[in-house]
């Protein structure tokens, strides 16, 4: 079961607080507060096991007339929030309020989507800046398109290119080159968050002192860690 149709289960059995959503977001599905109140109205009698109130019913919980409900209904059905279909019983319709569901999940995932992207966004250019402090200049166009190519093609997280450039930063190696190595031999070591970089960092540094020291020395050597900034 995908997200989506996870959400329209949830809303479906009553899990989710369909009368506080629609409150909120009512507008994004560009309904009237007239409509708003109906469909809040109607998924009351559904709930209630009234599948397919009349105007008049529903008029009688609101301060429109039972024309104008009709009238409303009529619309939301040519709209697509609502639907009529065949009840239980033949001869029997009922009131179906999927099609608001699916129209409502689309427009949460659509927003959902969004703020994904602007926070991406925000990451990339706060990675632009911290690039640019670090080196002391404007980047060139080409080291632009480095960057915008270990996102886009390579599949590198801000974060971790962040944490790369530390790490080029300390060994004093501050170049693209470096830096591009470094993200490399991670990706090919499978590693893909802070702590799986620290510790693979922190291995290859003691194996590089102990590779340095004369056998018979025990002394220890402080570790730097360069992920805390």
């Amino acid at each position: 079961m995908d997200q989506k149709e996870l959400m329209k289960f949830w809303l479906e059995e009553g899990t989710v607080n369909v009368s506080k959503l629609l409150l909120t977001h009512y507008t994004r599905l560009n309904l009237t507060e007239t409509e708003l109140v109906l469909l809040l109205q109607l998924n009351r009698f559904i709930e209630k096991g009234i599948h397919f109130p009349t105007p008049e019913e529903i008029s009688d919980t609101m301060t429109i007339s039972a024309a104008e409900c009709a009238r409303i209904l009529r619309k939301l059905v040519q709209m697509q929030y609502i639907a009529i279909e065949e009840g239980e019983k033949p001869g029997y319709e009922r009131y179906s309020l999927q099609p608001l569901w699916e129209k409502f999940l689309d427009v949460l995932l659509m927003e959902k989507r969004k703020e994904e992207l602007q926070k991406t966004w925000d990451h990339e250019q706060d990675l632009y800046s911290c690039f640019e402090q670090e080196f002391g200049r404007p980047l060139s166009p080409l080291e632009c398109e480095t960057l915008a190519i270990w996102i886009d093609q390579d599949g590198h997280t801000p974060v971790m290119i962040k944490a790369a450039l530390r790490e080029a930063v300390i060994s004093g190696k501050l170049n693209f080159r470096y830096i591009d190595r470094i993200l490399f031999e991670w990706k090919k070591q499978g590693i893909q968050s802070i702590d799986q970089a620290r510790e693979y960092s922190q291995r290859f540094r003691q194996g590089k002192q102990q590779t340095a020291q004369p056998k018979k020395s025990h002394k220890a050597v402080p570790f730097y860690n360069w992920l805390e900034k």
